[in-house]
């Protein structure tokens, strides 16, 4: 599957494990639940290990663990749910989170330029056919209100 990070359409080095399946793999993400349950195991994960957050996970439960994690998954519920908007930029901000935060779920391709001066870099679209549009839309707005 490829997605688009950091500007560039590139082909996806993570797997999402659900609860119930064996972590295995290179790199991988899981739930917050799994990752609070396993901690100590995926930490000694030969790949990197990613977390997936839904927006109403509390991020402050992982913020003493974020250097161990490689990638944070917004899961966007619906497009309308903005929640995690203010997730992505308390990793940046409050939390100085400085590896991948990725937008996946439902949100739209007109959310992708907000999306990207909050601290988003990544995002993974359900329809492929749509990152050229997603990498285009980066550049929507040239100007911003706010710092």
């Amino acid at each position: 599957m490829q997605i688009l990070k950091d500007r560039e359409i590139i082909e996806d080095s993570f797997r999402h494990i659900a609860d119930e399946e064996i972590v295995d793999g290179d790199n991988i993400s899981v739930s917050l639940a799994r990752w609070h349950q396993e901690k100590a195991q995926l930490q000694q994960h030969d790949g990197k290990v990613g977390v997936r957050l839904g927006s109403t996970d509390n991020i402050e439960s992982i913020a003493d663990d974020l250097a161990n994690i490689s990638l944070i998954e917004l899961n966007f519920p619906v497009f309308t749910d903005g929640r995690l908007f203010s997730t992505a930029k308390l990793l940046r901000i409050r939390y100085g989170y400085q590896g991948e935060i990725r937008a996946i779920g439902q949100f739209m391709v007109d959310q992708v330029c907000y999306l990207s001066k909050i601290g988003v870099n990544a995002f993974q679209l359900h329809n492929e056919a749509q990152l050229p549009l997603a990498l285009a839309a980066l550049d929507d707005f040239s100007v911003s209100y706010q710092a």
